[in-house]
């Protein structure tokens, strides 16, 4: 039996400003209502498959658990990750996790940022990667590649056996003139990061040519905490791991790794210009989203999210609004944006963590403006959710309900408030808020006080586990 490993984590760099380092590009909706997350969901769905095991970073656990909510997707296991360490300690992770549970399955293992058009194509290749992977073969899945790429890992393709080729070699990223001769090769294909093995054999590989990480990642498995949607590891173990990605750890290594090709239109949306060559363009060769209106520009990507967006003259560029920031980049420079959320890091800027509008496990918030000592929020707070019980020590609360009913816990008293009515939360009272009702609870919350950052919470109950 298949058991997909969905590998949910992220920075939330290469598509800034729409991406961030708590909404990284998996969570994002690219070409469809859906995010690349549901899409990978939706697309293994016709594959006879155990329920799934998601890997993600602690900070992105509210997020993944809402968008498969959204979409009605059960049954899934959410390991958490207290801190990043590559793919192979995350894949170690759910093999263990699945030889607790399923005896020995054949992982599936999927990035969750991955765009893959050609679904039938991709189930052609897992069945076949599938037949290889109960003969005990580490397989990759290699890309076919469509041009002389120089930012993709290639796999030099070796003998066949079945529906595969042995793995001649890894090859790090090339230049233009060496990519170019992989592809004239014909036996050259782009690393996908996408595999499937048994999880004892993955282990056991494992084991042998990275026993460091086979060893820490056994201990922070051995006892795990069940908490809401949610499988903790031992932190304090998992820290002093090393870590390393699947390729150097261990495909690198073996003598049993396998690749299987793949065409089925995929790409990693490694940046802008990556997502400009994947979609459907005007006839002047754009690809615009949102409210946009150009005149003489061509060839070009511009998304608008929350604003009108105009461009005159422009060619080969890239255009992307959000609430807070703007990116304008040639389309050939767009892989320097990296640079870009690193320059706005040490400048200290908010904007590369979150957006203006950020999800909680209750609903979100936008934050509609700020000045010196204040600050404006709208609240929204889904049906039969609530907000922690929790204290300020540097801010008071004013909140005016626009629309739903909100049921306001204030020091000892606690009050219903519906549309039009207003509360005020004082400093270093105890307080919380929820929505006992059936609609959204919508609210605005203005903000005063000396300082009005996020950290000045006091948390005294949180149904959400968050401390």
């Amino acid at each position: 039996m298949i058991l997909p490993i969905i590998m949910a984590g992220g920075s939330g760099t290469r598509l800034w400003p729409l991406s961030r380092q708590l909404f990284p590009k998996q969570f994002l909706s690219i070409n469809g209502k859906r995010s690349m997350l549901q899409d990978t969901f939706f697309r293994i769905n016709e594959l006879d498959h155990l329920a799934p095991i998601i890997i993600c970073n602690e900070e992105h656990r509210f997020v993944v658990a809402e968008q498969l909510r959204t979409e009605e997707i059960n049954g899934c296991n959410i390991i958490l990750e207290p801190v990043g360490r590559n793919t192979a300690p995350a894949i170690a992770l759910a093999a263990f996790q699945a030889i607790k549970t399923n005896q020995d399955p054949l992982l599936l293992v999927l990035a969750a940022d991955h765009v893959i058009k050609d679904k039938m194509a991709f189930n052609k290749a897992v069945e076949s990667a599938s037949i290889l992977a109960l003969k005990n073969y580490m397989v990759t899945f290699g890309i076919k590649p469509t041009s002389p790429e120089t930012g993709y890992g290639y796999i030099k393709a070796g003998q066949s056996e079945g529906s595969g080729y042995f793995v001649e070699k890894f090859v790090e990223k090339p230049n233009s003139d060496t990519a170019k001769k992989y592809i004239a090769s014909g036996n050259h294909y782009w690393n996908s990061g996408m595999f499937m093995f048994k999880a004892s054999k993955f282990l056991n590989e494992l084991e042998q040519y990275a026993p460091e990480i086979y060893n820490t990642c056994k201990q922070a498995t051995d006892v795990l905490k069940v908490d809401a949607d949610f499988i903790r590891i031992n932190q304090q173990i998992f820290e002093t791991c090393p870590s390393d990605s699947i390729d150097y750890a261990v495909m690198e290594k073996t003598s049993k790794a396998m690749v299987v090709p793949l065409d089925a239109q995929w790409s990693d949306i490694g940046s802008w210009s990556a997502l400009w060559d994947i979609e459907a363009k005007d006839a002047h060769g754009n690809v615009c989203h949102g409210d946009v209106v150009n005149i003489d520009t061509n060839n070009s990507y511009i998304k608008a999210v929350d604003k009108l967006v105009t461009t005159i003259g422009l060619n080969d560029v890239v255009v992307v609004e959000t609430k807070d920031a703007i990116l304008v980049s040639k389309k050939s420079e767009v892989q320097k944006v990296k640079s870009i959320v690193e320059k706005l890091r040490q400048d200290g800027r908010s904007e590369t963590t979150d957006h203006r509008e950020v999800y909680r496990p209750w609903g979100k918030y936008d934050a509609i403006d700020s000045g010196n000592r204040f600050k404006v929020k709208r609240i929204t707070v889904k049906p039969g959710a609530k907000l922690s019980v929790q204290m300020h020590h540097h801010r008071a609360e004013h909140w005016i309900v626009v629309s739903g009913t909100a049921r306001v816990t204030n020091g000892e008293q606690q009050v219903l408030l519906t549309e039009n009515q207003s509360t005020y939360i004082p400093i270093g009272s105890i307080h919380a808020l929820e929505n006992p009702g059936l609609v959204n609870l919508e609210l605005i919350e203005v903000q005063s006080g000396t300082y009005l950052g996020e950290d000045d919470i006091v948390r005294y109950e949180d149904k959400y586990g968050r401390s």
